[in-house]
């Protein structure tokens, strides 16, 4: 577990995800505000479920409140092929530096899996996202209706060795 903290100054942790956490990152992913309108339907049925979390590295942003720990942000990273699968960060933390920290974390694992590249299909409006934290525009996924309706850009993380 790695302890960072946040431009807020609060502390933030990023652990292993856990099969207790599939509730809590799914609830995430389907409120997401970024997949609203016509995106709406991409993750309207989207599960992220134990056998998930066991299958892939799949790590959480935590942040103490008074409930206890709660969750900013997660991503998965699948080593075969090397892909940045999910990355989300709750709608009320965006903007405090949790995306970044999560893609800082995420290139610190695939460096130990001994990946050179990570490839990121991504959702359209989070296009500048990427940019800001370095990746690289490599292509296009085209649209695969019905799940997916629309074109979206392909990125790519380079991963050097230290």
């Amino acid at each position: 577990m790695s302890a960072r903290r946040s431009p807020v100054s609060r502390p933030v942790m990023i652990r292993r995800a856990v099969a207790r956490d599939a509730k809590r990152l799914t609830r995430l992913v389907r409120g997401s505000g970024a997949y609203q309108g016509k995106y709406a339907a991409a993750v309207a049925g989207y599960r992220v479920g134990p056998d998930y979390i066991e299958a892939h590295r799949t790590f959480v942003a935590v942040g103490a409140d008074r409930q206890g720990e709660r969750v900013l942000g997660f991503y998965s990273l699948v080593l075969a092929p090397p892909e940045l699968d999910l990355l989300f960060v709750a709608d009320e933390a965006q903007g405090r530096g949790i995306g970044r920290l999560l893609v800082a974390h995420m290139q610190a694992e695939a460096r130990a899996a001994g990946l050179d590249r990570v490839k990121v299909v991504s959702h359209r409006p989070a296009e500048d996202f990427y940019h800001r934290v370095g990746a690289v525009r490599t292509g296009t996924a085209f649209a695969n209706p019905p799940a997916v309706p629309w074109d979206r850009p392909e990125f790519e993380f380079r991963i050097p060795a230290q």
